[in-house]
């Protein structure tokens, strides 16, 4: 077993598995398969399959590789596909967004589907869009998949790979039609995460912009819209007062579901996380709690009529969106049988609840915040904190906590540290700033967390890293009456992309490209098509009005202009009216502070600036609330040759769990694949893989054999991007 850090729990195993009891969830199915996202609908990443045990699991060998032979050339693609695996068939997604099918047991192709070869004269397709998983539907000879590739999604025969012309219009519905608002047919909108499917309705979220993020379902025969639920309350419908902006229904846009949904097929009940409003950190122009924004949502799942909710931020200014599916479980509390939801979270929390009423298992209490915000804000007095279960994440960061891997290391974080005003949880943004801890990554990711069925003990992975948060005043170019082309162009850059490209046009993250100098690389016409279309992880503004586009390429070219604007263009009156503003948000489209950037705090050499671990692995008996171990997940190498112990490291994609005893993950930045000891927390086989491991693995049985597979497509924080998937098995002779 590798050695943890003292402050990690590590629990003996005889009291782990003295504390187990017999299953309490009776499944509906045999969970040899892998049929949805998450493994099921449940969303549990749970499997029955048992062959591969503690005993045998060193015996792992790649069974086969599949490469797409399409990562993009920079390392800017990434597959974060969790496959799904029906009557022997895989199917996946390339980081270019085409579906194929494999035979699952030998990793050869059956076919390939490619949304670019159909929609030829869509420009969106430089968008390597993450999309983390599929739908299928099946009724007798009739098998469908559904998948999101830009704004669309897409019903593709699971037989043959041919578009089925008969859905929607000539073979997919468009995601920017029929959302119950004008003047959308430029937002940015797409498929992130799968949704579920219920009898014939395909339930769907979306990830999205400013556009808003409402959930709606379509008939799987016809594409035709069936129900839709407003997240950003209409009014007369239920949460319309907690906007006390009267138009924030005709303005405002997210509260979307971009990391995935749980159905409980028996009760017909869709269980529904979202997202923060727009804009992410300032929120002067929705004053309120801003329902349904980061909260689960109940609905019932033939009519979206609304059951029950529950909000685990009010009134969000740090984008805490929900960041992955819920999972659903019965558990044994106070020796009753409830069957449960829990929602993992970014600041490290899981909160359960009745399934059928939403009553919290466990006490959450409201706990008072500071309410010092930005002039014109009005952060809300409270927020939600669970008694139990214990937080899988670290949550606090003190000075004592700051890295000390050397002397000369923590003198350079110190200083930086110290220049952070704000430390309390909650501290609303600021000049000044605050610590965002865990990160804006979380804590919980978009991996999840995964469930045993036997021991309702949940396994989440964690990211121990320190992000920094701090605004800045936007220059109110645009309200003068005769403001310089740069200058206008700056507070457009300042608006949409510093958060990411930093207010510099140097990116203080190694996943966004810096855009200083970018005269160098691209042409006007070709930034342009960037800024409409998208380009890897960069979503489209297209919605942005025509001189308000010709004025942040301008500054993109030349950003020097605005500290010299004598002899700049100006920015007239004719070019701001020649098209009308965007209908998606005009109440905040130009919010008065923005954030400087998404900051990873790391020191000189690229380590989190926080005492390890950095990365962790999870186990929580949800029955009691208590945490039964935790341990460091994923190293680097080179910290182990100088005679650190593993320290973790930051990691994206979620852990399987098996009834054969093993909690499968690769997430970690070594570019490792792991198996580890349910019980115990003993890590017991890795492997290396020709990429980073990104994604969530999937487990099956095909032809008596068990396989784990994993998509290994890199591409985040700076690593190269792959291509491939490969599938481990044990030799034929175990």
């Amino acid at each position: 077993m590798k050695c943890c850090f003292p402050s990690l729990v590590f629990l003996a195993a005889a009291t782990l598995l003295a504390c187990q009891g017999p299953a309490v969830l009776k499944p509906d199915h045999d969970y040899l398969e892998w049929e949805a996202y998450a493994g099921a609908k449940d969303g549990n990443r749970y499997s029955a399959g048992d062959q591969i045990t503690p005993q045998n699991v060193a015996g792992l060998q790649m069974a086969w590789t599949f490469s797409t032979a399409d990562k993009e050339p920079r390392n800017k693609s990434q597959i974060q596909c969790n496959p799904i695996v029906v009557d022997g068939i895989l199917y996946g997604l390339s980081p270019k967004s085409k579906l194929f099918a494999l035979d699952a047991a030998r990793g050869t192709q059956r076919w390939m589907f490619d949304p670019a070869q159909v929609d030829t004269a869509d420009g969106n397709r430089s968008f390597y869009q993450v999309i983390r998983g599929l739908m299928y539907w099946e009724d007798g000879a009739d098998k469908r998949i559904f998948y999101g590739s830009g704004p669309y999604v897409y019903a593709v025969n699971a037989t043959d790979g041919q578009l089925i012309r008969s859905f929607g219009s000539n073979g997919k519905i468009d995601l920017r039609e029929n959302l119950d608002r004008e003047g959308l047919e430029n937002a940015f909108i797409a498929s992130t995460s799968p949704g579920v499917i219920y009898k014939n309705l395909l339930i769907l979220g979306s990830r999205v912009n400013e556009a808003p993020g409402h959930i709606r379902a379509y008939d799987v025969h016809t594409g035709e819209r069936k129900w839709i639920f407003h997240t950003v309350p209409h009014p007369g419908e239920l949460g319309y007062e907690t906007w006390e902006n009267p138009d924030a229904w005709k303005t405002f846009g997210k509260v979307n579901s971009w990391a995935g949904m749980a159905l409980d097929e028996k009760r017909g009940m869709v269980y529904i996380p979202t997202a923060s409003p727009s804009t992410e950190y300032y929120g002067g122009d929705r004053k309120g709690m801003n329902w349904f924004g980061n909260s689960l949502i109940a609905l019932d799942a033939s009519t979206g009529k609304y059951i029950w909710h529950y909000q685990f931020v009010h009134h969000d200014l740090w984008d805490r969106d929900l960041p992955a599916n819920p999972n659903l479980v019965t558990l044994k509390i106070d020796g009753k049988e409830v069957d449960a939801v829990t929602q993992i979270t970014k600041h490290g929390y899981v909160f359960v609840f009745d399934r059928a009423n939403g009553k919290p298992l466990f006490p959450i209490d409201e706990v008072p915040v500071p309410t010092e915000g930005l002039p014109g804000e009005s952060p809300w007095p409270t927020q939600p904190i669970p008694q139990k279960p214990e937080p899988f994440a670290r949550q606090k960061f003190e000075p004592e906590d700051v890295s000390d891997l050397t002397p000369e290391t923590h003198a350079y974080l110190m200083e930086r540290y110290l220049k952070i005003k704000h430390r309390a949880k909650f501290s609303p943004p600021s000049t000044e700033g605050s610590w965002i801890f865990p990160g804006f990554d979380g804590g919980g990711e978009w991996g999840g967390a995964a469930i045993d069925l036997e021991s309702q003990v949940m396994y989440v992975n964690s990211s121990e890293l320190p992000w920094s948060q701090v605004m800045a005043e936007v220059p109110a170019a645009v309200g003068n009456d005769n403001p310089t082309l740069p200058e206008v162009g700056r507070s457009i850059y300042l608006t949409h992309c510093a958060v990411c490209h930093g207010p510099s046009l140097i990116s203080p993250d190694p996943s966004f490209p810096t855009l200083k100098g970018i005269g160098g690389r691209l042409t006007e016409r070709e930034i342009r098509q960037v800024i409409d279309n998208g380009r890897n992880m960069m979503p489209s503004f297209r919605h942005i009005n025509e001189g308000e586009k010709r004025a942040l390429v301008n500054y993109l070219l030349a950003p020097d202009r605005v500290a010299n604007t004598t002899d700049a263009t100006s920015y007239r009156a004719t070019e701001r009216e020649s098209v009308p503003p965007s209908p998606l948000n005009m109440a905040s489209k130009r919010p008065p502070y923005v954030s400087t950037g998404l900051v990873r705090f790391l020191d000189q050499n690229g380590y989190p600036g926080i005492k390890p671990p950095w990365g962790t692995l999870n186990a929580i008996d949800l029955n009691t609330g208590k945490l039964r171990w935790k341990v460091t997940l994923g190293e680097h190498p080179e910290l182990i040759a100088k005679g650190i112990p593993p320290t973790g490291t930051e990691n994206y994609g979620g852990p399987l769990v098996t009834k054969g005893g093993l909690v499968f993950i690769a997430a970690t930045q070594d570019q490792k694949i792991r198996a580890f000891d349910k019980n115990t927390g003993q890590e017991l086989w890795s492997h290396e893989l020709p990429a980073a491991g990104f994604a969530t693995p999937a487990t099956y049985v095909v032809e008596g054999r068990q396989y784990v597979v994993i998509a290994c497509g890199g591409g985040k924080v700076g690593l190269p991007s792959g291509d491939t998937y490969v599938a481990f098995a044990l030799p034929d002779n175990l």
